[in-house]
């Protein structure tokens, strides 16, 4: 995972594996961006899941506060013995 917050270059927009992004289509969910699939990007949650779909136009960088709250449910949900 990437620690900094990230900004997406215009000549490149392709985010680096394992940035946190939001995706703005989806209620401002988190995930860890995992690779481009087609005109789709992937994405999966940061706690482990199911990966999921979107288009690059509805996801923008996590702030630093965003890029926390992930990191903090991810570690409680290992301290409860779930599997990630």
């Amino acid at each position: 995972m990437c620690s900094e917050n990230v900004r997406l270059n215009a000549s490149d927009p392709t985010p680096a594996l394992g940035t946190l992004l939001v995706d703005t289509s989806r209620a401002d969910r988190v995930g860890e961006f995992r690779g481009v699939a087609g005109p789709y990007w992937s994405l999966r949650p940061v706690g482990g899941g199911a990966e999921w779909e979107v288009e690059p136009r509805h996801v923008r960088p996590a702030v630093l506060i965003e890029q926390l709250r992930a990191r903090t449910a991810r570690l409680n949900a290992r301290s409860r013995g779930e599997v990630l």
